[in-house]
């Protein structure tokens, strides 16, 4: 083809495509021929030169920097009314709508498990806000003290050119924390970016791009995370993304997989191995699970079944994440919730919100020694500017060493007697509680219709019932302070909670339920 070419090609265009050194007086080589300027059928292209874009509808912008005398006043001086302005003008919600969000209650303190709005009023903090402030809401002297130092010493280095002290203490205080040979870290921000960090990290490692995760879960907001979610929150953001393949979780809304633990975990193991088999073992990278379910509901998987997954994950050489972002760090009674379930020790583990006890966003994502041992030589392939954050990481390490060195995983598992029995008197004296589930200080209840028995308002619905709406401002009349998405009211005290102090909550919860009761029967 290239001689015949040549042959048809005019010498003078020949000559424009040679890359020979012509003399210095026959170059540039004369472009002439079919290839002319001017008009007609191969004439040199001519673009349609436009006039620029003038902007028709100018907005308004600001001429000067100048802060307001509002910002005179130190914080805690505005009055009521300004700050709910400011809000209703500024604030933008997350999950919700923002109309609701300069109605919400202003809080002003918190002191131990408690907190106070701006009227005085006095709310027990019933699920640690996010399942976060495992430690209330003192901050230890040490972690105080341990912030304080990094931010004078140095408080920010990027990750990627230099190394602090605190950086190398926090990995190896997590490699003698962590289950199994769990042996490096990153840290990240939050729990979304440790769940993104991890979902890359199993594809880097293994070069397959499938994800398996469960219904019902929820992995974080940013775009791979909100996608491997499996509630509804997933629709708000999974449009664009590939490779995330859902599975049943083992407590579905509308059915049951059989009456016992045997028959439950069998049909869903066999399930599993089935998509798996369907989907192509060579394209899955991991299986992630939250290691039991937090905002799904507080679902404890039936007996056999996170051993079963790790059987599987291990037959067809897949990664096994775990998310413990919100049962990890003791809220379940023991340090990791992996340790619930003998033998199982997962590839890669994610742990964020206890991990700083909600003092600042912090997030870690741990590998075991085989994934270590491969991003020594190749890259991860995952980073931001934040992560490994010096002053996230001081607080991190502080929190790590006081959660052991007073056993609040201990504590948690003390009390879950407690909770066990607080909950089971709900379930048999209000009509509006069909079941509960706990472990550790986390338990859920699911709420019902007093005369239907069904849940008081779809799983998945986005609206919420005016009876709801009514339960919840009883709720906080009763001093309970937390969060509640109807059927699910869940029950995640700080882990410093005493006895008192439960038993005193779920008395005030007692009383709003009553309202709940007798609202189905006309009572709003």
């Amino acid at each position: 083809m290239g001689a015949s070419a040549s042959v048809l090609r005019p010498a003078a265009v020949r000559r424009c495509f040679s890359t020979e050194r012509l003399p210095d007086d026959d170059y540039p080589p004369p472009c002439e021929g079919p290839w002319r300027q001017g008009k007609g059928v191969n004439a040199q292209y001519q673009p349609d030169f436009l006039e620029p874009m003038k902007l028709t509808n100018p907005r308004e912008n600001r001429t000067e920097v100048r802060i307001s005398r509002d910002h005179d006043l130190p914080l805690g001086e505005w009055s009521e009314e300004k700050l709910r302005q400011a809000a209703e003008q500024h604030c933008v919600g997350t999950w919700g709508t923002s109309a609701g969000v300069s109605k919400l209650p202003i809080i002003t303190h918190g002191d131990g498990v408690y907190v106070y709005d701006s009227d005085g009023k006095e709310y027990l903090d019933w699920t640690s806000q996010a399942v976060c402030t495992n430690m209330g809401h003192n901050v230890p002297a040490q972690v105080k003290e341990a912030i304080n130092k990094q931010l004078d010493a140095v408080p920010m280095v990027y990750g990627g050119l230099g190394m602090v002290e605190v950086r190398a203490r926090l990995s190896q205080l997590l490699s003698e924390l962590c289950p199994g040979d769990i042996n490096g870290f990153l840290f990240t921000c939050g729990g979304s970016e440790a769940n993104e960090a991890a979902m890359r990290m199993a594809k880097r490692f293994t070069g397959r791009n499938k994800i398996i995760n469960q219904y019902r879960s929820y992995h974080g907001a940013s775009s791979a995370s909100l996608s491997a979610t499996g509630d509804f929150r997933r629709w708000f953001g999974e449009t664009g993304t590939s490779g995330f393949v859902k599975t049943f979780n083992p407590q579905p809304f509308g059915f049951r997989w059989g009456d016992t633990d045997a028959d439950r975990t069998r049909l869903l193991l066999l399930l599993l191995e089935e998509q798996i088999r369907m989907e192509g073992p060579e394209s899955i990278a991991a299986i992630m699970v939250e290691t039991i379910v937090g905002a799904g509901g507080v679902l404890v998987p039936p007996q056999g079944y996170i051993e079963g997954v790790r059987a599987l994950c291990d037959h067809f050489d897949i990664m096994l994440i775990m998310d413990e972002v919100m049962v990890g760090l003791g809220r379940t009674g023991k340090l990791w919730a992996a340790q619930h379930f003998e033998g199982v020790i997962p590839d890669i583990l994610t742990s964020a919100k206890g991990l700083t006890g909600g003092v600042l966003p912090f997030g870690m994502v741990g590998m075991s020694q085989p994934i270590k041992d491969f991003f020594m030589k190749e890259p991860l392939g995952w980073g931001a500017t934040y992560a490994n954050h010096p002053v996230g990481m001081a607080c991190a390490y502080e929190t790590l060493k006081y959660l052991v060195q007073h056993d609040l995983p201990g504590h948690a598992a003390a009390l879950e007697p407690v909770m066990v029995e607080e909950m089971e008197r709900l379930v048999q004296t209000h009509p509006s509680v069909r079941q509960a589930r706990c472990v550790g200080l986390f338990g859920c209840l699911d709420l019902v219709d007093s005369q239907s028995g069904r849940f008081v308002q779809p799983p998945l619905s986005q609206t919420i019932n005016p009876k709801v709406g009514r339960f919840k401002e009883a709720m906080a009349d009763n001093g309970l302070f937390g969060l509640f998405r109807a059927p699910l009211l869940h029950c995640a005290p700080p882990l410093t909670i005493t006895e008192e102090q439960l038993r005193d909550g779920f008395q005030r919860l007692d009383k709003a339920l009553l309202v709940l009761d007798d609202g189905w029967r006309g009572g709003y």
